[in-house]
């Protein structure tokens, strides 16, 4: 079955064309970065009327791409939330329409479910149990997946998400938006030991993240060595904050699928494209015997293909999502 992904959730528009939940038949992202980058980041209203006037192009495109049309598509998928609600209504009242009209079933998919299949697109369906770490602008959550669509969370951040503390370290550094990826490029060039930033609530008990207390400790080392008129190599400053990050989401990563005995652990979310992160958990699974999964680099951003993916396997499930059902800006896993 042809599963029509629709994804609208923030900033990025995208459709794709997923045939039986595995095979990316088309998979097609309009990026709004340029529009956003004059403000240093995304405006809500900006995002949603780029989405309309993206969409239609971009499904015609999508579908052309799939060798087939509006026909030929067996069900249709779009993301409900968690997101902008703006954003969110531009492409769940597409793909409502356009079920409604083709008389296809749809299905709304939780963005970060989608985050967790893009893995499925990349290495087949994995046997459950498993630990996912999602890590993306918004969200950092680890999920323990008993069984699939069966999701306990064991944890998440309680301040800041990893992916806003990059963004707002990049900023304070002056590395533009989106400062994730530029960090990340800066921080190959820095010694990742060269300052000793706090590992927030590495040592806990818990599962959960903080982020926020990272963040003002780098704007605090730079203002103290700027007061003793010392300026701290960016390379380094970029490197060691990073380091600080991926510690903590890499150790309770591992320890939560050790203690819940899981064998493989799945990554996703855009956070998860960061270069640091990727060689740290694959290099520290490989220590404790674990399965580590993580999706390229394209799957790793907002995509409709992950939504399509998502959504087939909970189309396969007997579900269905009825049509004047709302957008969950809130939408919890």
């Amino acid at each position: 079955m042809r599963v029509l992904g629709i994804e609208t959730s923030c900033d990025e528009t995208a459709v794709a064309v997923v045939e039986d939940g595995l095979t990316v038949l088309s998979n097609l992202i309009s990026s709004q970065v340029d529009l956003h980058s004059r403000f240093g980041g995304i405006v809500p209203e900006v995002a949603a009327r780029a989405h309309i006037e993206a969409l239609d192009p971009l499904l015609e495109d999508a579908l052309e791409q799939a060798g087939t049309d509006f026909g030929g598509i067996g069900a249709v998928a779009a993301t409900l939330g968690p997101g902008l609600v703006g954003a969110l209504l531009v492409g769940l009242t597409a793909g409502k329409a356009i079920a409604l009209a083709t008389g296809k079933p749809f299905i709304g998919v939780n963005h970060l479910e989608g985050h967790i299949y893009a893995n499925f697109l990349e290495h087949g369906p994995p046997e459950p149990p498993y630990v996912s770490l999602i890590v993306s602008g918004g969200h950092t959550m680890l999920v323990h997946m008993k069984a699939r669509h069966d999701y306990e969370v064991l944890g998440q951040t309680l301040d800041d998400a990893a992916g806003e503390a990059f963004d707002k370290v990049a900023r304070f550094l002056d590395l533009g938006f989106p400062g994730g990826p530029a960090l990340d490029r800066l921080a190959r060039e820095g010694d990742p030991n060269a300052i000793r930033f706090p590992r927030a609530m590495g040592g806990s008990d818990d599962f959960d993240f903080s982020f926020s207390g990272l963040k003002t400790a780098v704007m605090r080392f730079v203002k103290q060595e700027r007061s003793h008129g010392r300026e701290p190599d960016p390379a380094n400053l970029a490197a060691s904050f990073q380091e600080a990050v991926v510690d903590v989401q890499v150790s309770k990563t591992v320890r939560a699928a050790l203690e819940r005995e899981v064998g493989t652990i799945l990554l996703g979310g855009g956070v998860v494209a960061n270069t640091r992160l990727r060689e740290h958990i694959r290099e520290a699974g490989e220590r404790e015997g674990l399965r580590v999964l993580f999706p390229s680099l394209g799957l790793c951003t907002d995509n409709a293909a992950m939504i399509a993916c998502a959504g087939y396997y909970r189309l396969e499930a007997g579900e269905r999502t009825p049509l004047d059902t709302e957008a969950d800006p809130g939408l919890p896993l």
